[in-house]
């Protein structure tokens, strides 16, 4: 019982960080295209 607790947090925890992971990444990216459009 122990066990699957310690997975399923374990699951849980790189879950919302590869969801972290890409708000971040997308975030980056409109900054970055923000200004390409500002310089342009």
């Amino acid at each position: 019982m122990k066990q699957t607790s310690k997975r399923l947090m374990w699951m849980v925890v790189l879950w919302s960080g590869s969801v972290l992971a890409l708000a971040a990444v997308s975030m980056v990216f409109r900054l970055l295209m923000n200004a390409a459009g500002l310089r342009s």
